[in-house]
């Protein structure tokens, strides 16, 4: 089974990192930063913090699993994270330079209901559960 990594990256200022993806013929969608777990990676976290290296040139501090969806292809793993530095000119992620894969670009969204509201986050089960987090105060102290 395939497995991903992803996280919720809070800002200091109250937002999350999401990546908008814009793809001939098909409509805007964002995600969140995070990819395959390789051979290579000591663990789940390892992979995270690779993956967040590579597509943001950032560091995170994970703080806890917050969802998981699995299929019977693929499991993806999604972390609540803070971060304070990152700088999306110096990504080094092989996905960038790859033909066809459309254009990536990073995003500060307010970390609220309305926010997400405002962007087709993908997969929409993640967008749910970060909703109801929200609204139930869940991600506090993470500026909601």
């Amino acid at each position: 089974m395939k497995e991903r990594v992803r996280a919720v990256l809070v800002t200091a200022d109250g937002t999350m990192l999401v990546i908008r993806r814009t793809k001939p013929d098909v409509p805007r969608y964002w995600v969140l930063p995070g990819g395959g777990v390789e051979p290579g990676d000591e663990s789940l976290e390892a992979a995270l913090h690779r993956e967040i290296h590579e597509e943001i040139a950032g560091k995170a501090d994970i703080v806890r699993l917050l969802h998981t969806i699995e299929s019977d292809e693929e499991r993806q793993l999604f972390y609540l994270a803070r971060i304070t530095t990152w700088s999306f000119d110096d990504r080094t992620g092989p996905e960038f330079s790859a033909e066809g894969r459309g254009e990536y670009a990073l995003e500060e969204v307010p970390l609220t209901v309305e926010g997400l509201d405002g962007i087709d986050l993908k997969p929409e089960e993640i967008a749910h559960v970060l909703r109801g987090a929200i609204s139930a105060g869940n991600l506090a102290p993470f500026g909601n």
